[in-house]
């Protein structure tokens, strides 16, 4: 049997799982290794802004953060989405709400793994990686999305 990521969804927020598993196993196997477990977490504003701000002393909710928390033996790691910025996101820059979760799981993931937009060199790797896993996973490019709305 081959071996795949163990992914746990805590969804805090909603009372009717918007994540399947099958769908976040999907998404992240283009990214982690098969040995990986990830832990998806689903928050309001309220927790999304208390751990922006104790982490990254940022004031605001914000729609993902990542916490390495070991890649020693195999990458294991949470990822921390905020539902409400999620889906006012996706709203006004006209994308599915899967489509923004898929790639906001991704772009999670690669955090993880040191992937890090701080300046435009390391942005534009980034976001190339993250096109070509969507696109080869079936979503439109995000960032043309977004480029599309300004």
């Amino acid at each position: 049997m081959e071996s795949k990521p163990i992914i746990a969804i805590q969804d805090m927020v909603h009372t009717k799982p918007i994540l399947k598993k099958t769908q976040c196993l999907k998404w992240l196997t283009s990214v982690v290794d098969k040995n990986a477990e990830i832990t998806i977490r689903i928050v309001d504003n309220d927790e999304s802004q208390n751990l922006n701000n104790i982490y990254r002393k940022k004031k605001y909710p914000t729609s993902v953060l990542s916490f390495l928390v070991d890649d020693e033996v195999r990458l294991i790691g949470d990822i921390v989405l905020c539902a409400p910025v999620i889906e006012k996101e996706a709203l006004e820059q006209s994308k599915k709400l899967e489509a923004h979760y898929a790639h906001l799981i991704i772009h999670g993931a690669l955090h993880l793994y040191g992937y890090d937009h701080e300046n435009k060199k390391d942005a534009d790797i980034m976001e190339a990686k993250e096109i070509k896993i969507l696109t080869g996973l079936g979503y439109k490019n995000p960032y043309l999305i977004e480029e599309s709305k300004s």
